[in-house]
């Protein structure tokens, strides 16, 4: 709870900051257009997005069905709603998935085979956002559509390498049981010598039970090649919905854009800001966006445009996200 209040208090002073530089010039009429959207265009922006955490909630039900079958889909879905939250408030969205594996094992699944699902649904998910990665750096090196700049060329270059780096970990983890021995062991020794495991035996005890559940349930889930395939797609989808925000966006303002355009500056602006260590990728994000859809819109509505992209992708997550979690609390 302490954490999560400090994570907050970080948001709010970053973004408050980030906005006092975005609005201190022009302030009147960047005001002015963000409250110029054309309706129809803003509604779309909504709707990507929650079709995002639809397709989300999808990948997860489609994972936990397959090791237990009377998982509804609705529940996946609003565990991936309840989880924008967690995401969101998070460095590197990092909350998110403790609080899936902690919901599955309520659900009735073995803390092996929760964390295995929430693993496969990573694997998918960074599989969709490296394929899009190459998409995008591939079109720019044909097209030159960004004009070049050592350090936003470096950003992208090490986010994608991150990126890919953390696939191969996620692989080794789900496929190498004496990998993932020798890493668990290690912490429990770790953690031993240092006091704060008192009982060593008895943890090593239960890792031997983890890694048994773990493997077995990674044999049950990684074996259906249609349903990795179907899971990496849907992840493919809705990263794309997701990306074509700014698109519908620059519309809403009276700006065209090649919608193919705007998914690619959405992957280059992602991947700079998937590594930046602050809850919601806050200041990464926004300058990246900045730095990159520069190239079609001009000021002030560029900045109008990313206050209303960051609310639609991140501050509207958290608050239906914050809605979801005290409801089901209640209930």
């Amino acid at each position: 709870m302490k954490n999560n209040k400090k994570n907050f208090i970080i948001i709010i002073l970053i973004t408050a900051i980030i906005l006092y530089f975005a609005l201190k010039d022009n302030f009147a009429e960047k005001i002015k257009y963000l409250f110029s959207f054309d309706i129809k265009w803003l509604i779309l922006s909504f709707i990507l997005i929650i079709t995002y955490w639809i397709l989300k909630g999808l990948v997860l039900y489609y994972c936990t069905s397959k090791v237990k079958k009377d998982y509804p889909k609705n529940k996946g879905i609003k565990l991936m709603i309840t989880t924008q939250f967690f995401h969101a408030i998070t460095p590197f969205a990092a909350g998110g998935q403790p609080w899936q594996i902690y919901k599955l094992k309520k659900d009735g699944l073995s803390l092996g085979q929760a964390t295995n699902i929430v693993i496969q649904d990573f694997i998918a998910y960074q599989i969709a956002l490296i394929i899009l990665g190459i998409i995008a750096i591939t079109t720019n090196f044909i097209a030159h559509i960004f004009p070049s700049d050592s350090l936003l060329k470096k950003l992208v270059t090490i986010g994608f390498i991150i990126n890919t780096l953390v696939i191969i970990v996620l692989f080794l983890v789900a496929f190498s049981k004496k990998w993932n021995k020798k890493l668990i062991d290690g912490s429990i020794n770790i953690l031993s010598k240092l006091k704060i495991i008192k009982d060593k035996e008895k943890y090593l005890q239960k890792s031997e039970k983890f890694i048994h559940s773990f493997h077995q349930s990674a044999i049950i889930l990684f074996k259906d090649k249609i349903n990795m395939f179907r899971i990496i797609f849907l992840n493919f989808i809705a990263l794309t919905g997701q990306y074509l925000i700014p698109f519908t966006l620059l519309m809403g303002l009276g700006i065209y854009i090649n919608p193919f355009i705007a998914l690619i500056t959405s992957a280059y602006v992602m991947l700079i800001g998937s590594m930046v260590p602050i809850p919601g990728g806050t200041g990464g994000l926004e300058f990246s966006f900045l730095s990159f859809f520069k190239t079609f819109v001009s000021e002030p509505k560029l900045t109008s445009i990313m206050i209303a992209w960051r609310i639609i992708t991140y501050y509207f997550g958290i608050l239906i996200g914050a809605i979801a979690l005290n409801k089901k609390e209640e209930t």
